[in-house]
């Protein structure tokens, strides 16, 4: 295991009742630059059951996991939207120096003790980067969780970018992925050409596979929130593999040691090898597998028939 993260937690400044309305919240956070504040919301009640939702991105938004007010609120299961600074919600400072891997990991630990959470109700569930930063946290913070669930999201930026190599991209039109590729080299990446194209020949098939017109109001409006100032450097300008500064990022070799119960999921048509998630499962060694035969990178929104009754059966046995 690697040193934990440099921690830039204090908090005497805290007032635990810093709360906006509607069961929302701005935490206070210790960061490099000052302190600075992220927003939160909790959903339910349960003493025993309490799941922090970490959003993809790097710089989408909690707007990610709506879908779960359809589901946990039934089940018992509290719950807490949380947008990551520099997201939608949340102060967006303009610092490049904020936007590391550890200073994040840094980060859901204080909103972890802001929130009152602990190894006896704390359940953190990540998807796509949130679920990078899930298991990010647990190599660092295993002994405060209850569980842990990694949505959607490999151990190996290495291997993610492998797949999109040998498995996504020669299945797309060869034409449409070579003017892909000359829009990335231009640097165009703003360009609407470049949108569109990925919004026909790899979004509607690996992202969402819903008709693109019939987009879930909240998957339209987090991509809408996208903060690009964080996700171009972290995450790199091309949609289809990862080529910033989280491109080496690597965990496979940690995964034998995050001993809580862990459910990893996935899904058929997802831009992450469903494959290689069910092997995270094999290696953790409380891990489940979880698969949405019909879902794809967002599976709660296009394959919630699987995702969720899983998902709330791992919760409750927990």
């Amino acid at each position: 295991m690697d040193a934990q993260p440099t921690s830039y937690l204090d908090t005497s400044t805290w007032d635990p009742r810093d709360v906006v309305s509607g069961g929302s919240r701005m935490v206070p956070i210790r960061t490099p630059a000052g302190e600075l504040r992220v927003w939160t919301k909790r959903v339910g009640t349960n003493p025993d059951l309490k799941v922090l939702l970490l959003h993809g991105g790097p710089g989408a938004s909690g707007e990610q996991y709506e879908s779960v007010d359809a589901w946990f609120p039934g089940a018992g299961i509290e719950y807490y939207y949380y947008d990551q600074l520099g997201s939608f919600r949340s102060d967006q400072p303009d610092d490049p120096q904020l936007w590391e891997l550890d200073r994040f990991v840094d980060e859901v630990e204080q909103v972890r003790r802001a929130l009152g959470l602990d190894s006896g109700n704390f359940v953190l569930m990540g998807q796509s980067w949130g679920g990078m930063l899930a298991m990010e946290y647990a190599v660092h913070h295993q002994d405060t969780l209850k569980g842990l669930v990694i949505s959607n999201m490999m151990s190996s930026s290495r291997l993610y970018n492998q797949y999109a190599t040998d498995v996504l991209m020669p299945a797309m039109d060869q034409d449409v992925l070579a003017e892909i590729k000359r829009l990335e080299a231009d640097g165009a990446t703003d360009d609407p050409r470049y949108e569109q194209l990925l919004m026909e020949h790899h979004y509607a098939l690996h992202v969402c596979r819903l008709p693109v017109e019939e987009w879930p109001d909240p998957v339209n409006r987090c991509f809408a929130h996208i903060n690009p100032a964080i996700y171009v450097p972290m995450q790199g300008p091309s949609e289809l593999g990862m080529s910033g500064t989280l491109e080496t990022w690597d965990r496979s070799g940690d995964l034998a040691g995050i001993d809580v119960p862990t459910l990893v999921i996935g899904a058929a048509h997802d831009t992450m090898d469903p494959e290689h998630m069910r092997w995270m499962a094999e290696q953790l060694p409380q891990g489940s597998y979880l698969h949405c035969p019909d879902g794809s990178h967002l599976a709660q929104f296009d394959d919630p028939q699987h995702y969720f009754p899983g998902l709330i059966d791992f919760l409750q046995s927990l």
